[in-house]
């Protein structure tokens, strides 16, 4: 929980350093690879959470897998490096990312689909959430074949299930009243 609200801390006042030197979308774009790569690379996870690894070590590595990012990020790794806290790094890219879509009123949508989607797909769904929302909208596709088919729309707190398993269910429920 505290790293929660600490990764909140360091993600705002990036956010706000990025904003007054006008890098806020290259810290976003920062932000999300180093989410994505940390996220979906056990090793780099398990070697930044180690607390035997010196700060130091975590530094230069970090510096050398990040070495094409904005000086900012890359003053977010020093500013880590002296408060040693790297174990948090993902979180507060999550939460910068978080920050970044409220400041400039993005959506995430979150559609769950059998198969993948297609551009055309895409653009209809991008088509209906316009029809009741005046964000811009980022779509993140995920498969999930339990669903058979259709789709699940999730935005913010909202939800629309159109799947053929969601059918199937409450088609169960009524025959077995």
């Amino acid at each position: 929980m505290s790293s929660t609200r600490a990764a909140i801390r360091y993600a705002k006042a990036i956010l706000d350093i990025a904003n007054d030197k006008g890098v806020a979308e290259a810290v976003n774009n920062d932000m999300t690879s180093i989410a994505s790569t940390i996220n979906g690379n056990l090793e780099l996870d398990t070697f930044i959470q180690n607390p035997t690894i010196k700060v130091e070590v975590k530094e230069q590595a970090l510096l050398s897998v990040f070495a094409n990012v904005n000086p900012v990020t890359n003053s977010l790794f020093h500013l880590l490096f002296e408060n040693k806290r790297f174990e948090i790094l993902e979180y507060i890219a999550v939460e910068y990312i978080k920050l970044f879509d409220v400041q400039n009123n993005i959506e995430v949508a979150k559609v769950t689909t059998a198969i993948a989607m297609d551009a055309a797909l895409e653009a209809k769904v991008l088509a209906k959430i316009a029809t009741f929302s005046n964000k811009k909208i980022t779509i993140e596709n995920t498969i999930d074949p339990a669903i058979i088919g259709g789709f699940i729309l999730r935005i913010g707190d909202k939800q629309y299930n159109a799947s053929v398993a969601n059918r199937l269910q409450v088609l169960k429920r009524e025959l077995s009243n």
